[in-house]
C-alpha cells in the first residue's frame, strides 16, 4: 500500500477531504504524524493544492488570532 506522512495537521484535514483514507495518527517526539493511504500518488500535488487554497488562508487567520489572544494574556 502506497502511502503519504505529513506531521501537518490542517495538509492532513485536507488530504481527507480529498478522499485520501487516514491510516495513522501518532505523536511522536512531540510531533503529530499523520499516514494517509495514497493510491494514486496524488498527495503531494493536494497539498500543493491546500497550499494555495482558501483553506490555508482561513487557517493562517485562526493561528494569527490564537497568537493575539496568548500575546494579550496578562499573567
Amino acid at each position: 500500500m502506497k502511502t503519504y506522512i505529513t506531521s501537518d495537521l490542517p495538509v492532513a484535514a485536507f488530504l481527507m477531504m480529498r478522499g485520501l483514507a487516514l491510516v495513522r495518527a501518532d505523536r511522536q517526539s512531540g510531533r503529530f504524524v499523520f499516514e494517509l493511504e495514497d493510491p494514486d500518488g496524488k498527495a503531494a500535488k493536494f497539498a500543493i493544492e491546500y497550499l494555495n487554497s482558501d483553506f490555508c488562508k482561513f487557517d493562517n487567520y485562526i493561528r494569527n488570532l490564537k497568537s493575539v489572544l496568548y500575546q494579550n494574556k496578562k499573567p
